[in-house]
């Protein structure tokens, strides 16, 4: 990955930087598909320059980038081998987007790949679907895929894939969280993305996580996390200093900041007034150095040794607020944000709010690859055959961002008047990457001529029925014990 490396900032210096570092990152794929790399990478090359949507694997082997038979096509899938060590290495070495204080804002979230019937697939999850009406907080099972994206400044919605991690049915989200989150760091570190001297990278993720535990967890690291929280929670200032001669055990939780009670707002640190969104003019308001009442009870401390105090995990809570709505716009309710930094000035605070508003063009990749690139349309059955499959498109994908300054704008009549460059969607860039692709060729052989195999004599039965995996967590959670049992209700009968 020399040339990736080499290759400076977001955008290189011409097009034959822009297509070095494309042909570079090209070759790195090809040597990274350890087993069936030829109909591999022709899968890849034929997702990337289909001009429609991928609605299944067999009229992806019809394009013209896939020499072989829709027959090499699953086996490639099924029977295939990545190096997936390798693939990551090579993504961490990409150009990532170019923030204007030189920092690296990553968005962490998880998509799923929803299997309702594959009975026979195994490692499935009961995964909430979001929905309207009565389809609203749906659990349907599939296959959950951790992702970790770097974000990038500007009108695009353009990301870069770091990384994807599937759940699987004995693993701890949170701790398989950390785990992805401090890799993805130190893979940045040995590409010589970030170094000593440089702003803390910056994590932003939703409500879903527990982001006091993770910012325990990540605390050796040079990172920042900020997550929304919902708005009735509650924190704590420092306690006050212990007066002198006073008996009994110290102080450790000061006056409460309740969500929900503006009479507990008093002495904000930092107030921004007039910072303009897609939504209108925003009012941020932050209060340093609070912190989260712990117990055992707490999500992730369950584990915690017996007879140690909790720690208390002091951070930024922050508090954004439409103050007047754009034309178009609804009234929307105000936003709580916490962050890790204890505290947070003026700009540290408004750095933190704008990467959480940014974590959302994520949303806008998972949709492209879920409807354009058809990461959740094939039936596979191996949970092993969907990681390649995943971990295709996010090579497609990153050869899509690097081809943004070289593909040429592919529009139809009706289409309006681009200029084509780094400001063109990815689908106007999937739209001309066929023309890329010709000019720096394919690393991948020819398909040899062969005949199929005999397969089953007809009219024979199949005898070895497939086996059949329930879906759901193999361990189940543990239990949280009754915060005052002397008020749990009485089992008589």
């Amino acid at each position: 990955m020399a040339q990736v490396r080499a290759a400076g900032g977001e955008h290189g210096a011409g097009d034959g930087a822009a297509a070095g570092v494309l042909a570079g990152f090209r070759r790195e794929l090809y040597w990274s598909l350890t087993r069936r790399a030829d109909a591999l990478f022709e899968v890849a090359d034929a997702v990337a320059c289909s001009p429609g949507r991928v609605t299944d694997l067999a009229r992806l082997s019809l394009a013209p980038e896939f020499r072989r038979g829709h027959g090499a096509l699953y086996d490639a899938l099924n029977a295939g081998h990545a190096g997936f060590a390798r693939l990551r290495r090579a993504v961490a070495g990409l150009p990532l987007p170019a923030w204007p204080d030189g920092g690296i804002r990553l968005a962490v979230d998880v998509s799923s790949w929803l299997r309702p019937d594959a009975e026979a697939s195994p490692g499935r999850l009961f995964c909430h679907v979001h929905g309207r009406g009565r389809n609203a907080g749906q659990v349907v099972a599939g296959w959950p895929y951790s992702f970790v994206a770097a974000l990038g400044p500007g009108r695009s919605s353009w990301t870069v894939l770091l990384d994807a991690v599937r759940l699987g049915p004995g693993d701890d989200d949170l701790a398989v969280t950390a785990a992805q989150l401090r890799e993805v760091v130190a893979r940045l570190i040995a590409a010589g993305r970030w170094a000593g001297g440089d702003p803390a990278i910056v994590v932003a993720m939703d409500a879903g996580y527990n982001v006091t535990r993770l910012a325990w967890l990540l605390a050796d690291l040079p990172v920042v996390l900020v997550a929304r929280v919902r708005s009735d929670r509650v924190f704590w200032r420092p306690a006050p200093p212990r007066a002198a001669g006073a008996a009994g055990r110290p102080q450790r939780h000061g006056a409460p900041v309740r969500c929900a009670d503006p009479a507990t707002w008093g002495g904000a640190a930092v107030t921004q007034d007039g910072a303009e969104t897609r939504h209108g003019p925003v009012t941020a308001t932050a209060w340093q150095r609070v912190h989260q009442r712990l117990d055992r009870g707490c999500g992730g401390w369950e584990d915690w040794p017996p007879g140690r105090e909790l720690p208390a995990i002091e951070g930024t809570l922050i508090r954004l607020a439409v103050t007047r709505p754009a034309a178009g716009c609804p009234q929307l309710a105000p936003m709580w944000l916490w962050a890790s930094v204890p505290a947070a000035g003026d700009a540290a605070v408004a750095v933190l709010w704008q990467a959480y508003l940014r974590r959302f063009d994520l949303e806008h990749t998972f949709r492209f690859l879920k409807q354009q690139l058809g990461w959740t349309r094939p039936l596979l059955r191996d949970p092993a055959a969907a990681d390649r499959w995943t971990w295709l498109l996010i090579a497609c994908y990153a050869q899509l961002y690097l081809a943004r300054g070289l593909a040429p704008l592919t529009r139809m009549p009706w289409h309006p008047r681009n200029q084509a460059g780094p400001e063109m969607t990815p689908g106007q860039v999937r739209a001309g990457f066929r023309r890329v692709r010709e000019t720096l060729g394919t690393p991948a052989s020819a398909a040899k001529p062969g005949k199929p195999g005999p397969g089953r004599p007809e009219g024979s039965k199949n005898k070895r029925k497939t086996a059949r995996h329930p879906a759901g967590k193999t361990t189940p959670k543990k239990r949280r014990p009754a915060r005052n049992p002397r008020k749990k209700t009485k089992q008589t009968g």
